[in-house]
């Protein structure tokens, strides 16, 4: 099992950046795809970016490619989001989601964190 937690959410004016973290517990977390999800206010939950455990494959939402970046350091069991050129239709509560299997991780991981906001003023 995995418990995850996020930081690094909060305001920001449009075009500028954040950088948000999720700290995982666990000994197998290198084994883990790991995901960054969202959802907006009245929106379904939507998927933003997954990262494989052995960082050699990145998969990005549309509406993030080229402005946000994740990563992962399995040594500190954390992954990343890089925000930048952050734009007020990113404003969300952010999640970051693990699961073994690469298609779970994009589409319904198994496990959640308790989510970060992020809210984008223009």
């Amino acid at each position: 099992q995995v418990q995850l937690v996020e930081s690094g959410g909060g305001l920001v004016q449009a075009g500028g950046s954040l950088r948000l973290s999720c700290a995982a517990s666990g000994r197998t977390f290198s084994s883990y795809y790991m995901g960054w999800f969202r959802q907006a206010p009245g929106k379904e939950r939507e998927f933003v970016a997954t990262i494989s455990w052995s960082l050699l494959r990145r998969y990005y939402a549309d509406s993030v490619k080229g402005r946000f970046t994740i990563s992962r350091d399995n040594a500190k069991n954390t992954v990343y989001l890089q925000m930048n050129s952050l734009k007020p239709e990113d404003t969300a509560v952010y999640y970051c989601a693990a699961d073994r299997n690469e298609l779970r991780a994009a589409q319904g991981p198994a496990y959640w964190g308790q989510g970060t906001q992020v809210t984008v003023s223009s």
